[in-house]
């Protein structure tokens, strides 16, 4: 069985074709980062016309790396939401339209499910169930994974995503957009001490987060300070320790709750190295293992809405000529399935 998958949820259009006995044949990814960095953010309208001229190429591209025809396809996946509602119809309407001239199946997916099912892609893999830090520019969550379906929310960010308070501190510093590289790249010089920023909610008695302070203390500090490069690198490294602090401690919590000792990170900012490694360090604490998806994997891309599309697709083949977009779907009420 053979899956096309579309994922065009913020600014990156992406392609990818999956086999579920040959697995990734092709993974197209074309990022939009050249035409929002002078904005500072993603421009939705600049985004959407965007997908629109890359999409059909990207698609043509992978079918020929893939030696795929049509008649090879058995369904086409693509991203529902949650994203901005533009972008999103562009992968909808064109995944709809494809399966109606095929003659296959639309199968709608979640994004965030999506990133939650990314690391499946490795050869080293979670069995569940297992607690996922699910990280990014747009969301940050902490959800217990029952089984592919099955999902229980057990804290998120109650302002600002961690990501999103990443790229508005780089900002401030002037360091240009996506901010996370360029903190986690500028923090690799920084001074440990000089700086101490706070760590909200780490005493609450629940699983969500705050990064909205953090974010504050940090533009306080940087409208105060020399803008020479060491000072920046200083501010980096303690604006990233604060930060995989918060989600550490929450995580630690989130294990030891549910005593699950196999934890996942997913989403673009999962490609922090520091987080990564404070991750690997809390699983070697509490005798459990930690996973994560290789680097081209945890930024928006349609491999995971491929395997989530395959996963699907093998439960239901009905199909209907429905478009669904989404900008909100809560994870929490996705259909549940067992595999």
């Amino acid at each position: 069985m053979r899956i096309i998958a579309i994922e065009t949820s913020c600014d990156e259009t992406g392609v990818a074709i999956y086999d579920d006995k040959e697995g990734l044949l092709s993974h197209k990814l074309y990022s939009q980062v050249h035409i929002h960095s002078k904005y500072g953010g993603v421009v939705p309208e600049l985004a959407s016309r965007d997908h629109i001229h890359k999409i059909i190429p990207l698609i043509q591209s992978s079918l020929n790396d893939s030696d795929s025809t049509s008649e090879d396809i058995d369904g086409i996946a693509y991203t529902a939401g949650p994203g901005l509602i533009g972008s999103i119809l562009v992968g909808a309407s064109i995944g709809h339209s494809i399966a109606y001239a095929w003659n296959i199946p639309a199968i709608p997916i979640n994004h965030m499910e999506g990133h939650l099912l990314a690391p499946m892609l490795e050869k080293i893999h979670p069995t569940f169930p297992f607690i996922a830090l699910l990280v990014s520019g747009g969301h940050t969550m902490i959800v217990q994974v029952i089984d592919i379906g099955k999902y229980k929310t057990l804290g998120e960010s109650i302002d600002d995503a961690a990501g999103e308070a990443l790229d508005k501190t780089a900002k401030l510093m002037k360091l240009g957009y996506p901010g996370g590289p360029l903190i986690s790249h500028l923090a690799q010089k920084g001074t440990p001490g000089r700086f101490r920023f706070p760590r909200p909610m780490i005493n609450h008695p629940g699983l969500n987060m705050s990064f909205s302070g953090l974010k504050t203390s940090a533009a306080n500090i940087i409208s105060v300070s020399r803008n020479d490069e060491q000072t920046q690198a200083d501010i980096a490294y303690a604006f990233q320790e604060a930060l995989c602090d918060i989600l550490i401690i929450k995580c630690k919590k989130a294990l030891q709750q549910t005593g699950i000792k196999r934890i996942v990170i997913a989403g673009g900012v999962s490609a922090n190295q520091r987080l990564r490694k404070s991750i690997e360090d809390l699983a070697k604490e509490i005798g459990g293992t930690a996973y994560y998806p290789r680097i081209e994997f945890c930024t928006d891309n349609a491999a995971m809405i491929a395997y989530a599309g395959m996963k699907r697709l093998k439960i239901s083949k009905k199909s209907n000529l429905i478009i669904q977009a989404k900008a909100r779907w809560p994870i929490d009420t996705l259909e549940s399935t067992s595999f």
